[in-house]
């Protein structure tokens, strides 16, 4: 039931006091921002907010590929929750043999060992501990890359307004420019046999950026020339987004380690993981301690996992993802060449990762308003000021794509006017 204004406004304030004294001030300003209401409830591609308006979820960061409490997910978590939903961590537990296997059954050849864990950052954690174990101390990211905020992860996410705070990170870390194979060969020549390359097959926080056809390809390559160990990070790209399983599909290449979640969990749990070739995971395999958290292969979260996957597969959603987004960015395209003319440089992306890059700036955020405004959300990307992201779930119905277009219209001539 939506509440009266008067009751509306007085549950935001409540909830905004509560923020401010117990959260994050900034976060509490944000939502001023963003129109006063409050999330309260979603269910498939659409948001429900405090004060009756329903809003298509196109934002997210990738999590709700499948959209919000997909019936498969919440039917496997559900009966998880009423067995057992947290393990003893002594047994072996059916749950997590059952998402493993599903998960690298759907992974990049030969790679057959998976470590779960909660969190996109967590588990580019656990793939710098993994290139450790084989002596890969020298770390290397892509400009502009975003791999999380945790310490080790914060070293490699190539951001100094994330990273300025937290000096001294981990030492041994460069960043080359993403996409070109000559800058890569130097430093991974400069330290051979001691380097692990990080790389996201399309940087999503950096704006939607794509590599030049080949680059992939060239830096496994070049990795293996020069004894490097190879990090795909996936949160963001992998499981359909980009219309393939996986980024790495694209280029039909297996990293020695792929970093995986978002939409791993359904939209229901967080969960993440890291799926590495027999050879890379070997430390791990030996010594079941070594590298250890509570909640990893937490049997609520494991259920999350079999449930996503299924729903995947069973709805064609990674092939839903490829059509989708191929006549997502063709229109909005054309609505921004009509409307907005050469202050959108460029509509690009993979899948149902989109970005829209303006030639001005402070017309994203504007964008990102009025979409909202109109009914949408979306995101902006936090390692680019002038590209905003939109990443539909791949359950979009015809009526649902109109509605967007529609309202991507709308806001394109409120930011025109």
């Amino acid at each position: 039931m939506t509440l009266d204004t008067t009751d509306r406004d007085a549950e935001f304030e409540r909830t905004a006091a509560t923020y401010r004294n117990h959260l994050s001030r900034g976060r509490a300003a944000l939502g001023e921002l963003f129109g006063r209401e409050l999330e309260q409830s979603a269910t498939g591609a659409w948001v429900r907010t405090s004060r009756g308006r329903e809003l298509l979820n196109c934002g997210g960061y990738g999590v709700l590929l499948m959209g919000a409490r997909h019936p498969r997910v919440v039917a496997a978590v559900r009966t998880q929750l009423h067995t057992l939903p947290v393990s003893a961590k002594l047994l072996l537990e059916p749950s997590a043999a059952k998402a493993a296997a599903a998960l690298t059954a759907i992974a990049p050849s030969t790679m057959d060992k998976v470590h779960f864990a909660c969190s996109g950052a967590e588990a580019v954690e656990t793939a710098i501990k993994l290139a450790r174990t084989h002596g890969r101390t020298h770390l290397i990211s892509a400009t502009n890359g975003y791999h999380g905020k945790t310490l080790g992860a914060l070293s490699v996410t190539a951001r100094g307004v994330f990273q300025d705070p937290f000096r001294p990170l981990l030492s041994g870390v460069c960043h080359v420019p993403y996409g070109d194979p000559a800058a890569l060969r130097k430093e991974l020549a400069a330290h051979e046999g001691r380097a692990a390359l990080i790389l996201e097959p399309v940087q999503g926080e950096a704006g939607v950026i794509l590599p030049p056809a080949g680059y992939l390809t060239e830096a496994h390559r070049l990795c293996r020339e020069f004894g490097a160990f190879l990090i795909l990070d996936e949160v963001q790209t992998g499981l359909g987004r980009l219309g393939h399983w996986w980024g790495a599909d694209r280029e039909q290449i297996v990293p020695d380690v792929l970093v995986v979640g978002k939409a791993l969990g359904g939209g229901v749990m967080p969960v993440s993981a890291v799926l590495a070739t027999e050879s890379a995971f070997r430390a791990f395999d030996r010594d079941p301690y070594l590298h250890t958290s509570t909640f990893s292969a937490s049997p609520l979260g494991m259920a999350a996992v079999c449930g996503a996957l299924t729903a995947i597969q069973e709805g064609g959603l990674v092939e839903a993802a490829r059509k989708l987004g191929e006549r997502i960015r063709g229109e909005l395209s054309l609505i921004c060449k009509d409307i907005l003319g050469t202050r959108v440089r460029e509509v690009r992306g993979a899948g149902l990762l989109i970005g829209v890059e303006f030639s001005e700036p402070g017309l994203a955020a504007d964008l990102l308003a009025e979409l909202m405004a109109a009914g949408v959300i979306a995101n902006h990307s936090l390692n680019s000021g002038q590209v905003l992201r939109l990443t539909p779930p791949a359950i979009l119905e015809e009526s649902e794509v109109d509605f967007l277009r529609g309202a991507f219209a709308t806001a394109a001539k409120a930011v025109a006017a």
